[in-house]
């Protein structure tokens, strides 16, 4: 099997596992965002330390790469918190569809910050995909009701952030597990003194939700710094997408979600807009 291959196995595993977050996540009910986002990472940080110890890697980690990780992991936490509040005030699918512009966001940072020209299509695409986000989010002059989408859209802009800089380090031959557990715990720390003084008492059944989508985002999150490290986002990005379908499903057959038509369209045009990137971009190779 191709490094590709794998790498789109990895992919559409990742889009399964972070659907399946997303859904625990709700289930868990009405607990603050920071707080299910930490025990989310508290478990992805044990798992990835216990993967690093029994495999005898241990922290072994370059002075070199600590700004990428810092810039991944502070991206990453900006992702989850965002994402996290669209889940809890969304439908599943919107929320998904949203932290799905994190590839635009990648060829907008790339032009920013790295002085990478994009092409008149890739242009094109990122200003067709925020034109379909606006369907979702329902632009109104009330803020608290498009609150939520705003916080889904900023999730996309730090996934988008956080995946570059996984490809970078995977570049780099920095090992998923160090990534993992890196990202894992500086997202706890950051959040650990809001959580402390503003802790709510959980039941049972919530802290079983959540254990479950601390166990699926590791899945998620093993999976998806194998397929970006196995292969350039370009060529298996559009496979991300998958997790829409996941989302909707969940969603349905769960909570009984049903997108309204303007986001269905939404979903279509960004999507369309990515299946355009992907065709071009392996056209060029």
């Amino acid at each position: 099997m191709s490094k590709k291959q794998k790498a789109i196995i990895y992919i559409i595993l990742s889009a399964f596992f972070f659907a399946l977050m997303n859904c625990c996540v709700r289930l868990s009910g009405d607990l603050p965002t920071i707080q299910k986002s930490f025990f989310r990472n508290f478990i992805a940080m044990v798992v990835a330390g216990f993967i690093l110890f029994k495999k005898g890697i241990g922290l072994d980690y370059r002075k070199k790469d600590i700004p990428v990780l810092l810039i991944r992991s502070a991206m990453g936490t900006l992702g989850i918190l965002g994402n996290f509040y669209a889940v809890d005030h969304l439908n599943l699918s919107d929320a998904s569809m949203l932290n799905k512009l994190s590839p635009f966001f990648v060829i907008v940072f790339s032009m920013i910050f790295l002085k990478e020209k994009p092409k008149f299509i890739q242009a094109i695409g990122v200003i067709v995909a925020f034109v379909g986000s606006l369907f979702i989010i329902k632009p109104t002059l009330e803020f608290t009701a498009i609150f939520p989408a705003i916080a889904g859209t900023i999730g996309g802009m730090g996934a988008g952030a956080a995946y570059t800089a996984v490809r970078a380090l995977g570049q780099r031959g920095v090992k998923g597990p160090l990534i993992v557990f890196f990202f894992s715990a500086f997202s706890c720390i950051v959040v650990l003194p809001w959580v402390v003084t503003h802790f709510e008492p959980m039941e049972l059944w919530q802290i079983g939700c959540l254990l479950l989508a601390g166990i699926a985002a590791t899945g998620g999150q093993f999976t998806i710094t194998a397929a970006y490290s196995n292969a350039p986002a370009k060529e298996i990005s559009i496979f991300d997408y998958t997790q829409i379908i996941f989302s909707a499903f969940l969603g349905f057959f769960l909570f009984e979600q049903i997108p309204d038509w303007y986001s269905i369209i939404g979903y279509v045009i960004i999507c369309g807009a990515s299946v355009a990137l992907f065709i071009y971009n392996n056209k060029q190779q």
